[in-house]
């Protein structure tokens, strides 16, 4: 099986250099340039805030949040006060430039003198002075350029929409092309947009790009729950047996660390397993279990179940041994043990395949970069080698849970009609939920899909 670690939104590891950051605009520039020498195949990341205190910390992963999310927005707002293509610049210059610009546009606590000197005053000690000048005339032209806040955006040229609300943009349209539109205004390559736009009406894109500017709110799987959450901890999510977590992080830490019968799970998520919480498995396999999240939902919703869960992934298989290692009811295995263990055995095997993660993207922000056509080629070729080496653990009764976090229907209704065309299995129980934020965080949900395939001839979930 190969190892598709880099489609698998990998837990982001901060970025180690040889000389520690001690401001986070240092820790967030240096990283940024890293990226932008690999743009568009951006790696998930964080900043290195070792030596900050927590509020430089804060400050450096929401200058680094704020710059990838909106590359391509700020990256075009800049390229107005520019008098050569923004990507024939050096890789530092485009990170001093995508920093201060963020800084600009999307960060009103930050004074624009700060957000320019300091920026210059960088591209000068790591660059060159005259790169300095060149960011002090970029920056500036940003800065004039910045309007005030506005209500919802309704796609207009004249501004750029905001996790909340929108910006007026002042000597600056966005593009006339109705898509180059929304490319620049979301930061979603234009490239993405026109392959959903094969599948999906305008309004369908439109929420899935407008869904991807925001940090998505903590929600909670609470459909299991023994005991009550801690009070003033969680409020109700639109979608049943879903919480918004509304309590301090290091509290949900500790939450989710001593108990069994809560998780985080987007509700789009949890969908796969609750659409066949009708069946009655006895022995369950999660072939690409990551880091457990879809295994506790496993158990919990079949709690007669023996399950057996594996990762390719040496951290993350590591992971799920350390949560299941006092679980007598989910054994971690290596693959290769996996396999021979539950050779016709499994009557259900969940495939939460590694994915372009296009209907995540307010979690994985760099996703919408790295998936191009050469990346979705690559990824459909794996997702159909893990469906056929999962296909010799079924019992005669058994099942093929196929799940991705995409919306791109490639992955997801095109793979399951291959799966009946080329493995001659029967299709069935096939959903799939659309990113949106509705304005709200009690009704933001991702995309996903699911589709149970059975061997031709025998009943389904």
């Amino acid at each position: 099986m190969p190892d598709p670690k880099r489609n698998r939104s990998p837990k982001r590891r901060p970025r180690n250099h040889t000389t520690t950051p001690t401001s986070a605009r240092e820790a967030v520039a240096s990283l940024l340039t890293e990226q932008a020498a690999r743009f568009p195949e951006i790696e998930p990341t964080e900043p290195d805030t070792s030596k900050l205190d927590d509020r430089d910390s804060a400050l450096a992963h929401a200058l680094y949040d704020a710059s990838i999310r909106r590359w391509l927005t700020l990256e075009y707002i800049v390229q107005q006060g520019l008098n050569r293509p923004f990507r024939e610049l050096e890789p530092s210059l485009k990170a001093v430039l995508i920093l201060g610009a963020a800084q600009l546009v999307l960060m009103d606590r930050i004074p624009a003198h700060a957000a320019i000197d300091q920026s210059v005053d960088w591209a000068k000690r790591k660059i060159r002075p005259g790169a300095a000048k060149l960011v002090n005339a970029a920056l500036r032209r940003v800065s004039e350029s910045v309007g005030e806040r506005s209500g919802p955006w309704n796609n207009d040229r004249r501004s750029i929409p905001l996790a909340s609300g929108s910006r007026d943009l002042i000597g600056i349209k966005l593009p006339e092309d109705e898509r180059d539109r929304l490319a620049a205004a979301t930061s979603v390559p234009r490239q993405l947009i026109d392959r959903w736009a094969e599948n999906h009406p305008r309004e369908v894109i439109t929420d899935a790009c407008l869904h991807a500017l925001a940090n998505p709110p903590t929600v909670l799987n609470v459909a299991h729950l023994t005991s009550p959450l801690p009070d003033d901890c969680a409020s109700p999510h639109s979608q049943d047996g879903h919480a918004l977590w509304t309590g301090p992080r290091e509290e949900l830490g500790e939450l989710l660390h001593a108990r069994r019968d809560v998780w985080a799970q987007d509700p789009s998520s949890s969908e796969a397993v609750r659409s066949v919480a009708g069946m009655e498995p006895s022995l369950i396999v999660d072939f690409c279990a990551g880091q457990g999240t879809k295994t506790r939902q496993l158990s919990a919703t079949f709690p007669k179940a023996k399950i057996i869960a594996t990762d390719v992934d040496r951290a993350r298989y590591e992971t799920l041994a350390q949560v299941f290692a006092t679980d007598e009811r989910v054994d971690v295995l290596p693959m290769a043990e996996l396999k021979h263990r539950a050779r016709g055995q499994a009557d259900l095997v969940l495939l939460d395949v590694p994915c372009s993660n296009t209907g995540v993207m307010g979690r994985r922000v760099e996703a919408r970069y790295r998936a191009t056509s050469a990346s979705l080629k690559r990824l459909k070729s794996i997702q159909r080698q893990i469906i056929e080496e999962a296909r010799p653990l079924l019992s005669k009764s058994g099942a093929i849970l196929y799940a991705t976090c995409s919306i791109d229907h490639e992955e997801n209704h095109d793979q399951a009609r291959w799966a009946a065309k080329a493995m001659h299995m029967s299709v069935a129980n096939e959903r799939a939920s659309l990113p949106h934020t509705r304005g709200n965080p009690e009704s933001s949900v991702d995309g996903s899909y699911s589709v149970v395939l059975t061997p031709a001839g025998r009943p389904s979930a």
